[in-house]
């Protein structure tokens, strides 16, 4: 009985690989992609120097708490502008598994507690192998550890190497770079360090919501509280926001995403502060305003005392005027790149979200007395348009020769997820093959009727002419009992020797429905036959 269930099992299984399972579309005309995430979007993976162990650190759920602070909380090294872990046995390192996609898909594939907090690239990716590019020949992805400046050589020499091997990989075809985030810092900076490089691999840059002059309101509070990747009831299984401060405290890369020095704001980034004051015997409170540069004096006083245990010792993590300096340099290595002669950039914006600007502590009533207790304040934000992180101010200024920039309204991590976005990037990729769409204006312009006719009549010359297009746009609005609008124009002209001419055009633009809107065009010419 035994040896015959087996004899079935084993042509269950045969048969199973006998049926052909439906190949994905791959088009082979398409050139390389390679997907380059931001802050926290990579799996990071701890390996044990005794054993060679491998765990993953980031992101995690179970025991991610401990596991953050025994292998992920580190130390900046002025010499080397290299951030390393506090556990001297441990190196982190960024799993390549299906040509680096792995790293930047789905973040956490084990448990997926919150779709927001875990996915990264996943759904671009999964969008994309449908529009015929596939994973290894044509679809690539650029996974890094995020607490390292974005200029840091050892990332720029894999970069460089990962371009090398897309280009012999999909037969000596330029690439086309996406990023998102802080990617677009990374990708800046290594195209401002090696323009040879990046000109001789690199067809097309398309960034998006990339903070290229800095996330002001959202990275001030962060050095003073930290910053939750998760929200709401998820928290509670995940790394805790206190954790995360310490980490980011010694982070070249969160230095970088200050706000920079020398652009023009339109209105400079404040940190404000109600602060409480008793002189020669009488109180007062005042709203002090701190620009970008006086913040500094701020935060190395608001993080003088800041301290962390590890393995038993108290390490004190000040606000660090290495890294600080480190990042300065950065920002000067940002602001000389400029696009090589044979590549395109494109930039993609989010919008319509209030944005964290200015950041203010205490209030008329509860002003703030001790400086170091701003690490356990609430902040209250100015806000400005952008995508909840990201200033659409400091997005669109990328310095750099465009050929065209977008806004979407969307959310920082979700507008990886936009059908919009979805619709921009395919046309910027020539994988639409569609020569009507305007990512600009977006909308498609499809002639669904053209007529002319001429004829003579009674010494009269008359033209006719009927046209009609379908405008497509995302409006998926019906809009019921609207009538059309109609316009009409008329011209006439007489001349000195009696000659007449006379035009008239009708227009008839329908109420969009379905995001389809009509439009038909008749016109009417008439002149004297001289």
């Amino acid at each position: 009985m035994a040896v015959l269930l087996e004899e079935i099992v084993q042509s269950i299984e045969l048969w199973l690989k006998l049926i052909k399972k439906p190949q994905p579309y791959v088009d082979p005309s398409l050139d390389p992609v390679l997907l380059v995430p931001g802050i926290a979007g990579s799996i990071l993976k701890a390996v044990d120097g005794e054993n060679g162990r491998e765990e993953r650190v980031w992101v995690r759920i179970l025991a991610a708490e401990y596991k953050f602070r025994t292998k992920l909380w580190s130390r900046f090294d002025p010499t080397t502008g290299k951030t390393e872990s506090l556990d001297p046995k441990t190196t982190v390192l960024v799993p390549e598994d299906r040509y680096g996609l792995h790293a930047i898909d789905t973040l956490d594939p084990d448990m997926v507690i919150g779709r927001d907090c875990v996915y990264y690239f996943h759904d671009m990716i999964v969008e994309m192998i449908g529009w015929g590019f596939q994973e290894g020949k044509t679809l690539f992805g650029f996974g890094y550890d995020f607490r390292q400046s974005n200029r840091l050589q050892e990332t720029l020499d894999r970069f460089a190497s990962k371009l090398e091997s897309i280009y012999k990989a999909s037969g000596g075809k330029k690439i086309n770079i996406i990023s998102h985030s802080m990617g677009g810092l990374l990708v800046k900076c290594f195209m401002a360090l090696h323009s040879d490089v990046f000109e001789k691999y690199v067809k097309n840059w398309i960034a998006i919501a990339a903070p290229f002059q800095g996330a002001p309101g959202y990275i001030t509070s962060t050095f003073l509280n930290g910053m939750s990747f998760v929200d709401g009831w998820e928290q509670n299984f995940f790394i805790s926001k206190w954790s995360m401060h310490q980490l980011l405290i010694e982070c070249p890369s969160i230095y970088e995403l200050m706000a920079s020095l020398n652009f023009q704001w339109e209105h400079i980034p404040l940190l404000e502060i109600w602060r409480g004051k008793l002189n020669d015997g009488n109180s007062s409170i005042i709203l002090e305003s701190y620009p970008p540069v006086e913040s500094v004096e701020i935060f190395k006083e608001a993080l003088l005392s800041n301290t962390v245990n590890y393995d038993g010792s108290d390490i004190p993590l000040p606000f660090n005027m290495d890294i600080l300096k480190w990042a300065n340099e950065t920002h000067e290595v940002l602001s000389r790149a400029k696009v090589p002669s044979q590549v395109k950039f494109y930039n993609i914006y989010g919008t319509n979200l209030e944005t964290p600007h200015s950041v203010c502590y205490g209030s008329k009533e509860t002003p703030v007395t001790d400086l170091q207790q701003l690490r356990f304040c609430q902040p209250n934000y100015i806000y400005v348009d952008g995508d909840g992180t990201v200033p659409v101010e400091s997005a669109k200024a990328d310095g750099l020769n465009a050929e065209a920039r977008v806004g979407v309204p969307g959310e920082h991590r979700g507008i990886l997820c936009d059908h919009h976005v979805f619709r921009i990037v395919k046309h910027w990729l020539k994988a639409d093959h569609d020569p009507y769409y305007n990512p600009v204006n977006d909308y498609v312009i499809l002639p669904t009727a053209f007529e002319i006719e001429r004829h003579k009549e009674k010494g009269l010359q008359v033209t006719s002419l009927k046209e009609e297009w379908e405008i497509i746009s995302e409006d998926q609005c019906h809009q019921d009992n609207i009538k059309p609008s109609v316009s009409s124009v008329s011209v006439s002209h007489k001349g000195d020797n009696a000659s007449r001419e006379e035009a008239c055009a009708t227009v008839v633009v329908h109420p969009p429905s379905e995001g389809k809107q009509h439009v038909e065009l008749n016109a009417v010419s008439v002149s004297v036959d001289a």
